[in-house]
């Protein structure tokens, strides 16, 4: 059964006769992110037990879920224009960055701080927030009763809200005192108790619908199903790591950014192109690296001019070695469930009989792409 049509079928009369359509209308038609950010802050604030909070509080909510998405991973929430961000919450992500001292792996709690420590520098990208999807998130249940309401004058929407929640349907909230972030926002009671008891599944059908959205706005961005929260995706790196164990018993590699000898004792598999883009472990991405450089590379890209060519001859001697040693090549075909699953890497990257022209030209065609991909999506050249 199909989220939406799960949530439909909820038997309200146990929540005092709620109408689900209205509720499932929430992420109806966007024309932003918002909606799927501020509706997952309310059912998690509810899950926290809050019975009333204010839009700020929201807001600040929304900021926290969508930290990792666009610091981590570089997502853009609603794509560019004309390069410039669309987005009003990515904004507002983007400017607590960069006036804070926060990290791309800070914890929810110290991203809710540092927004309380600087709310005077975001007061205008958490302001804007509050102009459109606190109302308009509310429309389909408008719609729903031939409410007509005037957009552009909140005092009108706050308004037909609260009659429309008194006469005629429960609305999941209502506005309270106060005005913009400092406006209170007051939960049904019997909302709380439908979102508390079906929680896992309501959440589950925003980030469906988010995804979906994301996806649109970011063509070109592999895994973005694990881009949504903090460590997200699964790491996969013992088999490959045994397969270059076995290499450096019988060659020595060196060190594509410093040419010298790589210590088979002390070296950690590296992503040329960074993990957090691509969210896999394919062999063809990976090489061991000095220890003490891969901390100061982290999610950057190394400069294709200078390093593509070392990174290729290392990737060339490995795949010399899995057809000249029967060991290698067992540890090789091991790597197959976690390490390998690119068709073309199979089909003609490590095909037996390529010359080192043919593998380094297979290699470049495929790699490029997604290389110049994360570029054009924010990733930033690592000055070695």
């Amino acid at each position: 059964m199909e989220r939406i049509d799960y949530l439909l079928t909820i038997n309200s009369e146990h929540y005092g006769l709620l109408e689900m359509k209205g509720f499932t209308n929430m992420l109806k038609d966007p024309s932003y992110c918002y909606k799927f950010y501020w509706l997952e802050a309310i059912v998690k604030l509810i899950g926290r037990n809050v019975t009333e909070t204010t839009m700020g509080d929201i807001i600040d909510e929304m900021i926290v879920n969508a930290w990792y998405s666009v610091v981590e991973y570089h997502i853009h929430l609603s794509g560019l224009v004309k390069g410039e961000v669309r987005d009003g919450l990515e904004r507002a992500v983007n400017k607590l960055k960069a006036v804070s001292d926060l990290t791309s792996g800070s914890s929810s709690e110290e991203i809710r701080n540092a927004i309380r420590i600087h709310a005077k520098e975001l007061n205008t990208e958490r302001r804007q927030l509050t102009n459109m999807v606190p109302y308009r998130a509310l429309s389909g249940f408008f719609d729903n009763h031939n409410v007509t309401v005037n957009w552009e004058k909140s005092s009108d929407v706050i308004e037909s809200a609260r009659l429309l929640d008194l006469n005629t349907v429960k609305l999941p909230y209502v506005f309270g005192d106060g005005c913009s972030l400092k406006r209170k926002i007051i939960f049904n009671p019997d909302w709380i108790k439908m979102i508390a008891c079906n929680s896992s599944e309501i959440l589950g059908w925003i980030q469906y619908e988010k995804l979906k959205w994301l996806q649109n706005n970011n063509p070109e961005v592999p895994g973005l199903v694990y881009k949504l929260e903090q460590n997200g995706g699964v790491r996969n790196l013992d088999k490959a790591r045994k397969l270059w164990n076995a290499i450096f018993k019988l060659a020595e590699i060196r060190d594509i950014y410093t040419g010298n000898p790589i210590d088979p004792k002390g070296y950690e598999m590296d992503h040329f192109v960074p993990w957090s883009f691509v969210m896999n472990d394919e062999l063809w991405n990976l090489m061991p690296m000095d220890p003490s450089l891969n901390s100061t590379k982290s999610n950057n890209l190394p400069n294709w001019d200078s390093f593509f060519k070392g990174f290729a001859d290392n990737q060339f001697r490995m795949y010399t070695m899995i057809n000249e040693y029967e060991g290698i090549h067992s540890l090789f075909e091991s790597c197959y469930r976690d390490n390998l699953r690119s068709i073309w890497a199979q089909q003609d990257l490590y095909k037996k009989g390529n010359t080192r022209e043919d593998f380094t030209g297979v290699l470049s065609k495929n790699m490029r792409p997604v290389y110049d991909s994360a570029l054009r999506q924010g990733y930033s050249l690592w000055r070695f």
